[in-house]
């Protein structure tokens, strides 16, 4: 058989190949939580633990469905999701512009280098009283605290990938009399992009955490307060509800982001193929 007739099967098989691969992945994936869902509606069942401290998972989704069903969980899934969705843009403006600057001017580095290195040792959750003084207990305050969760990852990955740009492109973008504007957006952005998304996926899943940490001190909305009303009325159904909520969510806005990621760079997987070569 021609050797580009069989390179034709192959390409042509490739996709099912990997549907395929996705499929077995996904199965080996599911069977420990599996496993572990059995064991603990088993041990529930036979009265291994308490259902006060350990409520069946049968018992948790009767609550979530219930939940939804009067739509009190979505509407705290969209107050978290619309705070997480402002806090993040603002991050984003904020953040990577002076990433930008600070990584083109390695003399402005030295200058700030210190400042940050010691705010960024500060938890989001050692601010928080200090942002409801500042900012009320109101929205302002929590979206003050997402920002700050989330900035460190995208400023210092921001940095790094503009200070990674290789020599020889900036000089080309000189030798063209490019103006700052054009650097950034056809020398620094394109070059820097991998580590700038790898920054904004750190600075999301921070976002997240930081939010419902935020919400479980002070909201009468959110996931957060599913977690903290639940624990007011002693009802553990509620909390596990909430906790699970947060993790399924954070794994659908991760994934979210990496497909976007591979919308708008298509060429990090040839730079991820050329570095595995």
């Amino acid at each position: 058989m021609p050797d580009n007739l069989k390179q034709h099967r192959r390409a042509k098989n490739k996709p099912y190949f990997n549907f395929g691969q996705k499929i077995l992945i996904i199965i080996r994936g599911s069977v420990f939580p599996v496993i572990v869902l059995l064991l603990w509606e088993m041990a529930v069942d036979f009265s291994w633990v308490s259902v006060f401290f350990l409520p069946a998972p049968s018992d948790i989704v009767v609550k979530f469905f219930e939940m939804m069903n009067n739509g009190l969980w979505q509407q705290h899934l969209l107050a978290s999701l619309s705070r997480l969705l402002n806090g993040f843009l603002l991050t984003i403006i904020i953040a990577v512009p002076i990433g930008l600057a600070v990584g083109s001017a390695r003399g402005l580095r030295h200058w700030i280098s210190p400042t940050l290195n010691f705010l960024q040792h500060i938890p989001p959750i050692a601010w928080i009283p200090i942002f409801m003084l500042w900012l009320g207990i109101d929205e302002a305050s929590k979206i003050a605290v997402i920002v700050y969760a989330s900035f460190f990852p995208v400023f210092l990955n921001t940095v790094q990938g503009v200070s990674s740009v290789d020599p020889k492109l900036i000089e080309v973008g000189r030798a063209y009399m490019f103006t700052p504007w054009e650097m950034v957006k056809r020398v620094y952005i394109p070059s820097a992009g991998i580590p700038i998304f790898v920054g904004l996926r750190l600075g999301l899943s921070n976002c997240w955490r930081a939010l419902v940490m935020a919400e479980m001190i002070a909201a009468t909305r959110g996931i957060g307060s599913i977690i903290t009303e639940g624990r007011e009325l002693a009802q553990p159904h509620m909390i596990f509800v909430g906790v699970f909520t947060i993790g399924l969510a954070g794994m659908l806005i991760d994934y979210l982001v990496r497909v976007l990621e591979h919308r708008l760079m298509p060429w990090k997987k040839i730079v991820q193929a050329g570095e595995q070569q």
